[in-house]
């Protein structure tokens, strides 16, 4: 890995040129998916897309980040790296991500265990033979980490493996972070511009709600989890969203070979917030790189690539 051609220059502190490349620099390649709308019991619905392969193929299922969707650059360059190795892949966009609204108030949210674990039991059900290994990357990664945490040795009937990528293990310490400095003024601005957006227009479909005038006028991510996530998913509040859907504490449970990787330059989790081996299984392998910023991890002089990321991932994956 070439990192080093990628340090931040004096304006742009810690992980943030790596943090921003995919966004400044990269698309990802183009990837022909074929939509799979899934309904679901309670009414609403999740579109799954597929980058199809030999029926026979090993499947890779990815959850993606806050505000992201198989169209994101990181998920059509896994996609793609997937599909050259001879593998199928289905990326699951989360209720609200895959372009049209969800029908419901409820949402996604970081520690959304169920919805992984429906996800899951679905593709299991219909490939009961297929070897499944899954993909979490930021919030869809600390999701994953959780249900893998709470399932505990009966994940093994699920998938042979799986990988969590740049995800917010600590959700205090990666709010915390996130709400203050540059993060607030460049990344926190950014994400609650869309989420903003969905949850006044959810709110005109929802009448009395939620609190559209403080929406509005909220500014970090704790104002906006206390008024909306902790709202739509019955949190008492941010502190307590945060605190209940980190997966950091069930990372001793975890039973099926998992690499968690995270940078240890990521703006979105401080490097003193990151697990350490004797936080974790003996299934769990921990990779902390010096740096890579947040589900970045460009290689090569500049402007580079991002291959190095799905092809340690999928290397990783045939381990096991």
């Amino acid at each position: 890995m070439d990192f080093d051609a990628y340090s931040a220059p004096p304006w742009l502190p810690g992980g943030h040129l790596q943090t921003l490349y995919p966004t400044l620099f990269l698309r990802g390649p183009r990837i022909n998916y074929r939509r799979e709308r899934w309904e679901l019991d309670d009414g609403d619905f999740l579109d799954a897309d597929w980058a199809d392969g030999p029926a026979d193929a090993p499947l890779l299922v990815l959850f993606h980040g806050l505000e992201g969707s198989s169209a994101s650059p990181y998920a059509r360059n896994l996609m793609r790296a997937a599909n050259r190795r001879g593998w199928r892949g289905v990326v699951v966009n989360f209720r609200g991500c895959s372009g049209e609204p969800n029908r419901l108030p409820r949402a996604y949210f970081a520690g959304d265990s169920a919805e992984i674990g429906y996800a899951l039991s679905r593709l299991r059900q219909a490939f009961p033979r297929m070897r499944l290994h899954a993909v979490g990357i930021s919030l869809g990664g600390n999701a994953l980490m959780k249900w893998l945490g709470e399932t505990g040795s009966a994940a093994g009937q699920y998938m042979s493996s799986a990988a969590a990528i740049s995800a917010p293990l600590d959700m205090n310490a990666a709010g915390a972070a996130l709400d203050r400095g540059f993060n607030r003024r460049v990344y926190t601005a950014h994400f609650l511009a869309t989420l903003k957006a969905k949850s006044l227009a959810k709110a005109a479909r929802f009448p009395g709600l939620l609190d559209t005038a403080a929406i509005r006028a909220t500014s970090t991510f704790r104002e906006f989890d206390t008024l909306v996530t902790a709202k739509l998913h019955g949190f008492r509040d941010a502190e307590d969203y945060w605190t209940r859907a980190s997966s950091k504490p069930l990372l001793p449970n975890v039973s099926v070979p998992t690499l968690v990787l995270n940078a240890k330059n990521d703006p979105f989790l401080p490097a003193p917030a990151l697990p350490g081996p004797g936080e974790v299984s003996a299934s769990v392998v921990l990779q902390q790189p010096e740096t890579g910023g947040h589900a970045g991890f460009p290689d090569g002089r500049f402007p580079g690539h991002i291959d190095w990321l799905p092809q340690r991932i999928l290397e990783f994956l045939d381990q096991h």
